[in-house]
């Protein structure tokens, strides 16, 4: 019989641990495992819930309302009575939602990705829920070291099982005839430098600071562009600060997309100015397309971006300095070609999507076998 895990969810947005729920629910081994995942809200009309569809995955979207909606209980109870899960699998908030199931030890293991550093993951009425069901038995997982280090700050635990992100590496080595024809059809040349940020306007991704620094590159690189992918609430606020800079024909803002690979094969270089991360999936996309990363450092970024080898790291919400480092890698596209080939190379050796799944498996048959005996 099939070990039945069920993943649960928000939403299926387009955010990193989305995601990465995505990876692991279509890499587990079919024969071993039986997978299954909840949306609290409706359906997004995302690629996420469409790849999801196409593999034959069960989704429940459960219909939240914005704000806490006591509802989601029973509704939560009904999905796990019709499933009957060996495993719940929680991501970001949701636990606040099926702490009566952990206090009635149901399933038989649980575990919860946490996705952040702990200090920035939930709210503070998460963090207590987070920290109550922890002593309950449920497992925290964290996807960086540093974000291991961050539960045990927060939440006062022992070492956790560390399991770090992985992505179809595959997808992101397209080469340069994508990129040309990328570059073609969006009307950019060969000459034309192309630095690209993958992030929601947020900030805590400090849209801001990058802007900031762009602006002061661009002044004396005049076939420097930027490209911001994503959207989020500050995007009025960045297109008026892109306004009075008048750097209307250097930033374009692309909203979401769909062909984050293609953008990542017609990019020169891979910005990210984050002030808090986790394990972010844009820095290890970028680099499995073999483009050097300029990125704070910040959570587990260190570990993923080696300084001064596949990229630039360079401290947070500091523009000046982060200005410096758009300017070093656009003047040198020797030293841009060296750290690409060493990013991508990383990425090989240790971001891989079935890695993460192997290991993923690993801690459920641990932890199944644990509970058994």
């Amino acid at each position: 019989m099939r070990v039945r895990v069920l993943h649960v969810l928000p939403n299926f947005g387009l955010g990193g641990a989305e995601r990465m729920a995505m990876h692991l629910l279509l890499h587990l081994d079919r024969s071993r495992y039986e997978v299954a995942a909840v949306s609290l809200y409706d359906p997004q009309g995302t690629d996420i819930e469409a790849q999801l569809e196409q593999a034959g995955v069960k989704v429940w979207f459960l219909r939240k309302r914005l704000g806490f909606d006591p509802r989601m209980y029973g509704r939560l109870g009904r999905v796990l009575r019709e499933f009957k899960p060996d495993v719940i699998h929680t991501h970001r908030y949701v636990l606040r939602y099926l702490l009566p199931w952990v206090a009635m030890r149901r399933p038989r293991i649980w575990v919860h990705t946490v996705h952040n550093v702990a200090e920035r993951e939930v709210d503070w009425v998460g963090g207590w829920v987070h920290r109550l069901a922890f002593r309950l038995g449920v497992v925290p997982v964290a996807i960086a070291e540093e974000v291991a280090r961050s539960i045990k700050r927060v939440y006062n635990g022992k070492s956790v099982p560390f399991i770090r992100n992985g992505i179809p590496l595959a997808e992101y080595a397209l080469g340069e005839e994508v990129r040309r024809r990328w570059r073609a059809q969006e009307g950019y040349g060969e000459a034309d430098l192309l630095f690209v940020s993958v992030a929601r306007l947020s900030s805590q991704k400090d849209p801001f600071s990058l802007i900031s620094a762009f602006a002061g590159a661009a002044w004396h690189t005049p076939a420097l562009n930027l490209l911001l992918v994503g959207e989020g609430p500050l995007r009025s606020d960045i297109e008026a600060l892109v306004r009075k800079m008048a750097l209307e024909e250097r930033v374009r803002f692309l909203g979401r997309r769909t062909d984050v690979p293609a953008i990542l094969a017609a990019a020169d270089v891979f910005v990210l100015s984050s002030l808090w991360e986790g394990n972010p999936l844009s820095v290890m996309e970028a680099m499995a397309a073999g483009k050097p990363v300029i990125a704070t450092a910040v959570g587990g970024v260190p570990e993923l971006v080696e300084d001064g080898v596949s990229g630039i790291l360079v401290p947070p919400h500091e523009p000046e300095v982060l200005e410096r480092a758009i300017m070093r890698l656009a003047r040198d596209p020797a030293l841009r070609q060296r750290m690409g080939k060493a990013a991508q190379k990383r990425a090989l050796e240790r971001f891989g999507v079935d890695r993460m799944a192997r290991e993923y498996a690993h801690l459920y048959e641990s932890l199944l076998e644990g509970q058994d005996g």
